[in-house]
C-alpha cells in the first residue's frame, strides 16, 4: 500500500525536476515565435511592410540634396555631366491609419534646383536656380499578410503621382532649373515584404510604374514603364542606435499601355548606407547616403539624405 504522503513527495519531486530541465524544441520555438524586432525607424529609400496604426497621425520630412557628380551614357560608362548641378527636395510624408491594417498618405514637396559651369555656346547663361512646389503623390497601402515564424509580413500599395510641379513655360536661361516636375500622372504599384530574423530585420520592395504623356514645355513626352527594386536591412546597436544599409535599383521597360516611348531606357542601381537614431517611441531620425553605382542614360549622383519621424 502506497502512502499519500510518499506520492505527494514524488509528485514534488517530478514536478521541481521537470521545471529545472533544458527547455524543449517545442518551448524553444514557442518563445522564438513571441520575439518582437526592436523599435526602428525603417529604410529611408525602402519602405516597411507594415502601414501606421488605426487612428495615428505621423509626419516625415526628408530634406534631400543630391550633387550631380556626372552622368552614365547608353554603356554603363559615366561620363561629364557638362555642368555642376545640385538639387535639394523636402517631400513631406503625411501619414495616417485610417481602419486596421490601412494607411493613407499624402505626400507634397518642395523642390530647388542649382546649375553652375554649364558649358553652353557663349553669350548664354552658364548658371541659374529655380525652386518651387512639386509634385504630389497621394498613395495607399494595405497589409494582407501578417508575421510569423516562417513567414514576412506582406503589404500591398498604390500611388497616383499628380503633376503639380512646374514643367511649362520653361525659360532658356534657367537651363533647366525651372522643370520641378515631370508633368504626367504616374501610376504605381507595389508589393512590400518585412521579417525578423534577428538581430537583423529584413526589407524588400518592388514597384511597377506607368505615366501619362507629359506635356513638357507645350511638347509631347511619353515616358517609359518602370521597375523599382530596393533591399534593405537594419541592425540594431543598442541605446537607440541602429545601423543601416540599403540597395536601390530603377530599370526603364516598354510602355504596356498607350504610344510607345521614343526616350532611350535608363537603368540606376545605388546603395545606402545609413545610420538611425530612436530617441523616444514614436520621435526618431535617420541620416543616409546614397550613391548611384552604375548606370545609363541618367545623371549620376551623391545623395546625403535626412529624415525625422513624429507620431502623434
Amino acid at each position: 500500500m502506497v502512502r499519500p504522503w510518499l506520492l505527494g513527495a514524488c509528485t514534488l519531486l517530478m514536478f521541481g525536476m521537470n521545471s529545472m530541465s533544458p527547455v524543449g524544441p517545442q518551448k524553444v520555438f514557442a518563445l522564438e515565435s513571441q520575439l518582437q524586432p526592436p523599435s526602428t525607424a525603417g529604410p529611408i529609400i525602402g519602405s516597411t511592410a507594415y502601414p501606421v496604426d488605426k487612428g495615428v497621425l505621423e509626419i516625415q520630412p526628408f530634406f534631400i540634396l543630391g550633387f550631380t557628380g556626372g552622368s552614365f551614357s547608353p554603356g554603363w560608362r559615366r561620363v561629364s555631366a557638362g555642368k555642376d548641378a545640385v538639387s535639394l527636395e523636402i517631400p513631406v510624408e503625411c501619414k495616417y491609419g485610417l481602419i486596421n491594417n490601412l494607411e493613407v498618405r499624402l505626400v507634397p514637396s518642395y523642390v530647388h534646383n542649382w546649375v553652375s559651369n554649364a558649358n553652353l555656346e557663349p553669350g548664354r547663361a552658364t548658371s541659374a536656380n529655380f525652386g518651387g512646389a512639386g509634385d504630389l503623390q497621394l498613395l495607399l497601402k494595405y497589409l494582407f499578410l501578417k508575421e510569423d515564424d516562417l513567414k514576412p509580413a506582406l503589404s500591398a500599395q498604390g500611388a497616383v503621382t499628380f503633376p503639380t510641379g512646374h514643367h511649362n513655360h520653361l525659360n532658356p536661361n534657367n537651363l533647366g532649373t525651372d522643370q520641378l516636375g515631370g508633368g504626367a500622372y504616374v501610376f504605381t504599384l507595389g508589393l512590400n515584404a518585412s521579417k525578423y530574423v534577428p538581430p537583423f530585420i529584413l526589407y524588400a520592395n518592388l514597384r511597377y510604374g506607368m505615366s501619362t504623356t507629359a506635356r513638357v514645355d507645350e511638347l509631347p513626352v511619353r515616358g517609359r514603364d518602370f521597375i523599382r527594386v530596393n533591399l534593405a536591412t537594419e541592425y540594431p546597436l543598442g541605446r537607440g542606435w541602429v545601423a543601416l544599409v540599403e540597395s536601390y535599383s530603377r530599370w526603364e521597360v516598354g510602355t504596356i499601355f498607350g504610344p510607345r516611348s521614343t526616350q532611350r531606357p535608363a537603368a540606376l542601381v545605388g546603395i545606402l548606407p545609413g545610420i538611425e537614431y530612436v530617441a523616444i517611441p514614436g520621435w526618431e531620425f535617420e541620416l543616409g547616403v546614397a550613391i548611384d553605382l552604375a548606370g545609363k542614360n541618367t545623371d549620376s549622383k551623391y545623395t546625403p539624405i535626412f529624415t525625422a519621424i513624429y507620431k502623434f
